[in-house]
């Protein structure tokens, strides 16, 4: 897992790399659950992205549907209508783009726009998906969700969570490659409160160097104002930003290479420290 293929950019991620990625978020929802309906705008969004640039980001996720616990889903044309139009305005920005998407209508539509990744939360497990991807040059993150959205946090129940995700995360990996993707373009997320208790958060933190040896490849870590946050801390969801950066080092202990923020500069900041010590 030494590099990284996102469409028109290559990342070293090797072991000798000590300092994770930072992917910052770019939502263009009205009800995200931090910060809905504040990007809607087509030049909100470029302001926040080209903020986010000055900040020290490498990779921007675009969102064009929320995901948060007990969200509903928008139409394929709503989500298009969102997002390709700030992948075009922003192709040219000098950074990644990623789309948070689970559709493959919508993953056609962006990398047709320019689009250099693919983070899908149902882990292109959608019928159609896979076959969307498979022969553009972009990365991919295959992420693991309990459920839906509407109601995965109902009552999330595993055996063995740390063995069922990394079993779910390894099929999807495995069927990508057999139909060409190379290895160097797949990222993998354990999802982190899609369908996940407390306990089942921890443990998955806990094991991802684990989990990245295990499947050899390298892991995105996306807590950030996560409720586990806010359940640690008894913080709402504007005041988590001393927990986002705690966990974000915490995520970069455990060995993650990306970590998908909302906090870009302070964040930026916090893995100065933490990887200069730490060389």
């Amino acid at each position: 897992m030494s590099f990284f293929q996102c469409g028109r950019y290559r990342f070293n991620l090797g072991e000798v790399v000590k300092c994770p990625l930072v992917m910052g978020i770019l939502n263009i929802t009205p009800d995200s659950f931090s910060d809905g309906g504040r990007y809607l705008e087509l030049g909100e969004a470029i302001r926040h992205a080209e903020q986010m640039i000055a900040e020290g980001v490498d990779i921007i996720d675009i969102g064009g549907e929320s995901t948060r616990p007990g969200s509903l889903p928008v139409s394929v044309q709503e989500e298009i209508d969102r997002v390709v139009p700030v992948v075009e305005a922003l192709k040219d920005c000098g950074k990644p783009l990623s789309i948070d998407t689970n559709k493959p209508q919508v993953m056609r539509a962006v990398l047709d726009a320019g689009a250099d990744m693919i983070n899908d939360i149902c882990g292109f497990a959608v019928q159609g998906a896979m076959e969307t991807v498979a022969d553009s040059t972009c990365g991919l993150c295959i992420m693991h969700m309990q459920g839906k959205p509407q109601t995965m946090q109902d009552n999330p129940t595993y055996k063995d969570v740390f063995s069922e995700v990394t079993a779910f995360l390894k099929y999807q990996a495995d069927q990508l490659m057999a139909m060409g993707v190379t290895s160097e373009r797949i990222t993998i997320d354990p999802g982190f409160g899609f369908g996940k208790s407390d306990i089942d958060n921890i443990t998955l933190l806990r094991g991802m160097n684990k989990m990245a040896h295990t499947l050899g490849f390298p892991v995105l870590a996306g807590l950030s104002r996560k409720g586990i946050i806010g359940r640690i801390t008894g913080k709402p969801v504007g005041k988590r930003l001393a927990g986002n950066l705690a966990m974000a080092l915490t995520a970069t202990q455990y060995g993650a290479k990306i970590l998908r923020v909302h906090d870009v500069e302070e964040t930026v900041d916090a893995l100065k420290v933490w990887c200069a010590v730490h060389e």
